[in-house]
C-alpha cells in the first residue's frame, strides 16, 4: 500500500488497530519489534561489514594512489569525480557507524564515525551525531527536526509566509535551485563542523579539532603539492561539488515532500517514523549506491538494524502497515526527486504570491 504525499497530509493519522490475536501485546511497534527479532533481522553482520568498510577503504585509497601517480595534469579531474563518489560511501560508512549497526560497544563506534567522518572526510561526527539524533527522534517536525529547519529552503507553506533572509531570497524558486544548491553541501559540511567545534555541548573537542585540522592539512597540501594552483583549486571543485550532489542526491529522497508535524502533533513512534519517510525501490545497485537508506521506513523503525537486513526487513514491514491500516510510501528514484520537487514548488506558492502582489 502507498501513499501520495499530498493525500498523507490532508488523510488524519491511522488509529491503531492491533489483531485480536495480538490483544495485551504491547503497542503496534512492539508487535512489529518481535516479528523483526524473531526473523534474527537485528544480529550483527561483522563479516558484511568488514568486506565493505575493507572494500571502501581501499577503493578510496586506491583513488589518492591515482592521483599520485597521474601528477600535475587535467586528467585529475576524473580522480575528482571518482573520490567524490567514494566520500559519499565514507559518508554513508560513518552514519552506519554512528548507529551503531557495526560494533555493540559505543566506545568502538564512536571511534570508527571519528575515524571516517572527522579524518576521512572532514565531517565532524559530533555535530552530525547531534543533529541527525534529532531528526530520528522527530523527523519531518517543523520545529524538532532540524532538517527541514527554514534556514535556506521551505519545507511548509506556514514556512513560506514567514520566511527571511536566504530562505525568503531562494523559497520562490526553490526547487528549480535545488539541485545547483546541492553542489555546495560539501563545502557547508565542512564549515558547519569547524563552527561546531565553538559549541559548549560539543564533547571531545580537542580530538575532534585535531582529525579535522588532520584532514584539511591533509587534502589541502596533497591537492598543491601535486598539482599547479590552478588545477589544485579546480580538482577541489569538481571534487566537492560532487560529492554534495552525490550525498544530496543520497538523502533527498528520504522525507522530502512526505507529510510535516507542527506543534503537539506528534503520532506514536511507528506511525510517526513510517508516515514522513519514503522508500525508493531498486536493485542491488539502489543500495550500494544509496548505502541502504533508500529503506528509509525500516531504518527509521530500526536504526541499529545493519543494512545487509534492511531488504528483508521490508517485507516484514510492509506487510505489518497494511495490516494495521498504516500507509506505507514507495516509489522509483526519479519519482522520488519528482515528488521532493513538486513539493518544494509548491510550498514556495506564498512567497511567489507575496512578490507579485509587490510587483
Amino acid at each position: 500500500m502507498t501513499m501520495t504525499p499530498q493525500a498523507a497530509v490532508a488523510a488524519p493519522v491511522p488509529a491503531a488497530r492491533p489483531r485480536p490475536s495480538d490483544a495485551g501485546a504491547g503497542s503496534d511497534f512492539a508487535r512489529l519489534s518481535r516479528r523483526i527479532t524473531e526473523a534474527g533481522l537485528m544480529r550483527r553482520r561483522p563479516g558484511y561489514y568488514a568486506a565493505r568498510l575493507g572494500l571502501v577503504i581501499a577503493l578510496t585509497a586506491g583513488g589518492w594512489g591515482a592521483f599520485a601517480a597521474l601528477g600535475d595534469t587535467w586528467w585529475q579531474m576524473a580522480t575528482a569525480a571518482f573520490l567524490a563518489l567514494m566520500f559519499g560511501q565514507i559518508a554513508l560508512v560513518a552514519h552506519d557507524l554512528a548507529h551503531r549497526q557495526v560494533f555493540r560497544r559505543r566506545r568502538a563506534s564512536e571511534t570508527g564515525g571519528r575515524l571516517f567522518g572527522n579524518l576521512g572526510i572532514g565531517m565532524s561526527y559530533g555535530w552530525w551525531m547531534n543533529k541527525h539524533t534529532r531528526h530520528h527522534a522527530n523527523p519531518n517536525h517543523e520545529e524538532l527536526d532540524p532538517d527541514v529547519a527554514p534556514d535556506i529552503l521551505v519545507w511548509s507553506t506556514e514556512q513560506a509566509r514567514v520566511s527571511r533572509g536566504p530562505a525568503r531570497l531562494i523559497g520562490g524558486h526553490q526547487a528549480v535551485l535545488f539541485f545547483p544548491l546541492l553542489t555546495l553541501e560539501g563545502f557547508n559540511l565542512h564549515v558547519a563542523s569547524l563552527r561546531a567545534l565553538r559549541s559548549p555541548g560539543m564533547k571531545h573537542r580537542t580530538l575532534e579539532a585535531t582529525l579535522l585540522l588532520l584532514h584539511l592539512a591533509g587534502y589541502l597540501s596533497a591537492l598543491f603539492l601535486v598539482l599547479s594552483p590552478g588545477k589544485a583549486v579546480a580538482f577541489l571543485l569538481v571534487h566537492q561539488c560532487l560529492f554534495g550532489v552525490y550525498l544530496g542526491c543520497t538523502f533527498a529522497p528520504n522525507h522530502k515532500g512526505m507529510p510535516t508535524f507542527r506543534g503537539g502533533e506528534r503520532p506514536d513512534f511507528l506511525r510517526r517514523q513510517v508516515l514522513t519517510s519514503r522508500n525508493v525501490r531498486g536493485g542491488r545497485l539502489t543500495d550500494v549506491l544509496l548505502g541502504g537508506l533508500n529503506y528509509q521506513i525500516e531504518h527509521h523503525l530500526f536504526p541499529s538494524m545493519p543494512t545487509a537486513h534492511l531488504r528483508r526487513a521490508q517485507t516484514v514491514v510492509r506487510a505489518y502497515c497494511a495490516e494495521i491500516g498504516v500507509p506505507y510510501h514507495e516509489t522509483g528514484l526519479i519519482q522520488s526527486y519528482r515528488e521532493a520537487l513538486t513539493h518544494l514548488h509548491r510550498v514556495g506558492e506564498p512567497i511567489r504570491q507575496q512578490r507579485r502582489r509587490a510587483a
